[in-house]
């Protein structure tokens, strides 16, 4: 691995743990750590980086103003808790990043908002948004509502589905470990670092141990669960210590880290998505004008398609084709057919006055499309 994919990164998503950023003992924030961890995230920003952060700690410190005693809590504890925490949470993460005049805006997502193409489309959408604005997206899964059978249950996988659902190009997993080893270091006193990973293999799963720390969720094997997610998708992945302060500017250094390698880049990985995996549910038919546009690598405009076949969903994949039934594409509809019926041939400015809101311009964007 010759460059930093942090320094090259245009959009990073950087996880962070309970173990780091709470005091189990008091369920408080650790403060000084976390400003110097928003003091890395404007220098990322200054140099034109896009900063999405995955921060767990919602329930540690929730807890400990509900007076919650220690030990496991029953569900609708840990949600009364999370609730409590997270408002702390975000206000701490507001406090320490406002300083360097960044914004933060909160999300809460469930599972289902990474497995449902609609609400995962939505939730996609509004991560963009925020980002082109020029704030930080603070994500959590939304603790609050999920029961055990629609939770991710750790958030080394949120961390890996969120940067998958933003196309990021880099995921840091600040940790209580610098990476993977042979074996667990604890234990075995010649484990050996491994330094780059490619391909998650049989024998790279068996190294895996399990967490030591008594805050966190994750162990090594969520971790490799999300390098697995992370490769898939085109996304690189580190492991790093994130204890001491600076961690994102000792990992830009040159800090132990193990990388997790992709062979494809995000666009790559989500075109291939959606031209090979998804089963279409309807069809688009184009005219000469956006065959010509979409030749040239523009997104598909309500204006340019002439007939609507199939009934779908918002989120859907439909095949586009042109008048002879030739296939050119395949994509993601941000209209239902209900709603596109309605809006083919019109101009994106038209659409608000059709439909009674304001949707999105395309039919189809450019970065949900896949040519044949």
């Amino acid at each position: 691995m010759s460059a930093n994919p942090l320094t090259n990164a245009k959009r990073v998503v950087i996880k962070v743990g309970s173990a780091l950023l709470v005091d189990e003992a008091h369920g408080t924030v650790h403060r000084k750590w976390l400003e110097a961890l928003a003091e890395d995230i404007r220098r990322m920003k200054d140099r034109g980086q896009e900063v999405i952060l995955v921060s767990s700690g919602a329930i540690a410190v929730g807890r400990r103003y509900l007076g919650l005693s220690e030990g496991q809590l029953k569900l609708d504890e840990k949600q009364a808790a999370a609730a409590t925490g997270q408002i702390r949470l975000a206000h701490a993460y507001q406090e320490v990043l406002g300083h360097h005049d960044i914004t933060v805006s909160q999300v809460l997502v469930t599972l289902q908002d990474t497995e449902n193409r609609r609400r995962y489309l939505n939730a996609r959408s509004t991560v963009d948004a925020i980002l082109r604005l020029g704030a930080v997206p603070l994500i959590n899964e939304n603790d609050t509502v999920a029961t055990d059978e629609i939770r991710f249950g750790d958030n080394d996988r949120l961390g890996a589905r969120v940067a998958a659902m933003a196309s990021a190009d880099v995921l840091v997993l600040l940790s209580d470990i610098d990476g993977l080893y042979t074996a667990n270091p604890t234990d075995v006193a010649d484990a050996q670092h491994i330094p780059e990973v490619t391909t998650i293999t049989p024998e790279i799963e068996a190294m895996a141990g399990a967490s030591s720390t008594n805050v966190g969720s994750g162990g090594m094997i969520t971790k490799l669960a999300a390098a697995k997610i992370c490769l898939n998708n085109g996304c690189a992945m580190a492991i790093t210590l994130g204890e001491g302060e600076h961690p994102l500017r000792r990992l830009e250094d040159g800090a132990r880290a193990t990388w997790f390698t992709p062979s494809q880049t995000p666009a790559k990985a989500r075109k291939r998505w959606i031209a090979d995996t998804l089963k279409p549910a309807g069809t688009l038919v184009l005219d000469d004008g956006a065959l010509s546009a979409l030749k040239a690598g523009k997104s598909l405009l309500p204006i340019g398609v002439t007939a609507i076949k199939g009934i779908f969903e918002k989120g859907d994949a439909v095949i586009i084709e042109d008048k002879s039934g030739t296939e050119l594409a395949r994509g993601l509809s941000a209209y239902s057919s209900e709603d596109a019926v309605r809006i083919i041939g019109k101009r994106s400015s038209e659409i608000e006055e059709v439909l009674g809101y304001r949707g999105r311009d395309e039919l189809v964007h450019r970065d949900n499309m896949a040519l044949s």
